[in-house]
């Protein structure tokens, strides 16, 4: 049997370049920010018919509502690629104008929501070129007004160094603040500082108890979290078992990390019994939904024929697609694999 890529090996320190195989740290999710690697042609809705005489009121309830779709979202746990899609979905089936929206913010900049979501228009390139620095700034400003997403957002630039210089000290802050006002979005990026030691000591068993709390929230980046605590010993005992039911708590909720996650799980026999056949479908169904980890674990089993039949073609494809994602194991396993 081939060596699959152990999902929980790879170390979320950088959102946006991560893929770095530690056999001594552990996998743990964050919501990330990847619009910057996702061309928005890609699933920015075709417009037609769009409603030239909308009136300021209804605007006005787009953008809470646009607002509230990022805000639960955050909070559930769910991953971007999901909330962006329902983002387009709802200017979509609105009949609104990308550009309208951004006039309108740009005009109305009064309130936290509306000042949040230029920054995200402007962090992620929605109809207008990136502009980190300018969005760092209103996200600054949003969450200043106690705007609950912006300080989210400020954290994870803090922590990244992302348009800003890196601030572990701001971070671990805004995650301590939004944890005590107990929301999971901050509840989790508290558990990974401490999992870290960003801004502080490492300290699992603190990690352990946050991602615990935040699982019991039913925030699907908390319960894998949790899964990787038990499958791995981190700030309590192994448990094998428990970590398999999270995995498929997660995965049964759509989301692809926790599919990742369990098809491992099932391709090495761990909390439950060996089985190639269901890996191959959770690596499938979690690759097809652009999970980098599961593509590179998916391009594997095609390329050593795991419970499947060997096919170098579909191994070439998803080693590509992971590798496009700047997964670093898929662009060297890709090279040998073209130069044999």
């Amino acid at each position: 049997m081939s060596e699959i890529n152990d999902p929980n090996q790879i170390e979320y320190n950088h959102p946006l370049n991560v893929g770095n195989i530690d056999a001594d740290n552990s996998k743990f999710f964050r919501i990330t920010q990847n619009f910057c690697k996702i061309d928005i042609k890609e699933i920015e809705p075709t417009i037609q018919n769009i409603n030239k005489n909308v009136f300021e009121e209804d605007l006005s309830l787009m953008i809470d509502k646009l607002f509230s779709l990022i805000f639960n979202g955050t909070n559930k746990g769910r991953e971007e690629k999901a909330i962006k899609q329902q983002f387009f979905d709802c200017i979509n089936n609105h009949k609104i104008n990308i550009q309208e929206i951004y006039y309108w913010l740009q005009k109305n900049i009064t309130c936290s929501n509306s000042i949040y979501l230029l920054g995200y228009f402007n962090y992620h390139g929605i109809g207008i070129d990136i502009n980190k620095k300018y969005a760092f700034e209103l996200f600054q400003k949003a969450a200043e007004l106690e705007n609950i997403v912006a300080q989210f957002e400020l954290a994870n630039m803090c922590m990244d160094g992302d348009g800003v210089d890196q601030n572990y000290e701001k971070a671990l802050e805004l995650s301590k603040k939004l944890t005590e006002g107990k929301y999971p979005c901050g509840i989790n990026l508290l558990g990974y500082c401490y999992k870290m030691g960003i801004g502080t000591e490492v300290d699992s068993q603190k990690a352990f108890k946050l991602y615990e709390s935040v699982a019991n929230l039913e925030n699907l980046h908390g319960i894998c979290n949790l899964g990787v605590c038990y499958e791995n010993g981190i700030g309590t005992e192994i448990n094998e078992q428990k970590a398999f039911k999270l995995y498929q708590k997660a995965a049964d909720l759509e989301h692809s990390e926790g599919m990742n996650n369990l098809g491992y799980c099932y391709n090495n026999g761990i909390g439950t019994d060996f089985d190639e056949k269901k890996a191959f479908k959770l690596y499938q169904k979690a690759a097809k939904l652009g999970n980098e980890f599961a593509q590179y674990n998916l391009a594997l089993m095609y390329e050593f024929g795991d419970g499947i039949e060997e096919n170098f073609d579909l191994a070439i494809y998803w080693f590509k697609k992971s590798a496009e994602q700047g997964n670093i194991k898929s662009q060297s396993d890709l090279n040998i694999l073209l130069n044999e």
